[in-house]
């Protein structure tokens, strides 16, 4: 090999060597930052779940009065223009169109094979009864 190929080769590799270490320590740094914000996170909810207990205690009482508000709670209305609206209006109805037909032809799948067999044997009982 040439001196100069091998002197730009050495020099590459000399640059590479440099920016090795840094970039190890930034992604080392971004490591710790996010493993600190973890458990900053983790500590916060543990905070809110230590309080939260004495919190809900009181009104676990009146749980029966809560929960059919909570029942009774109205739907988001879904920021939809008319276009997507129509859309997924068509796509609903093209599914239960789907279900409806697959319900039927299931019926009568089913009625032709096994319902006929078991509804007969009770009528002639009623009718020997």
């Amino acid at each position: 090999m040439k001196p100069k190929k091998l002197k730009k080769k050495i020099q590459q590799l000399e640059e590479r060597l440099r920016e090795g270490p840094q970039k190890l320590a930034k992604l080392r740094r971004k490591l710790q930052e996010a493993e600190s914000a973890k458990a900053l996170k983790a500590a916060r909810k543990s905070a809110a779940r230590a309080t939260a207990p004495t919190g809900k205690k009181s009104p676990e009482l009146t749980t029966g009065a809560k929960k059919p508000s909570s029942a009774k709670k109205a739907k988001r209305k879904l920021n939809l223009s008319p276009e997507r609206r129509a859309q997924l209006a068509a796509a609903m109805k093209a599914r239960w169109a789907a279900k409806r037909a697959a319900e039927g032809n299931s019926a009568t799948s089913s009625d032709q094979n096994s319902p006929t067999r078991p509804t007969q044997p009770p009528e002639n009982k009623a009718d020997g009864a």
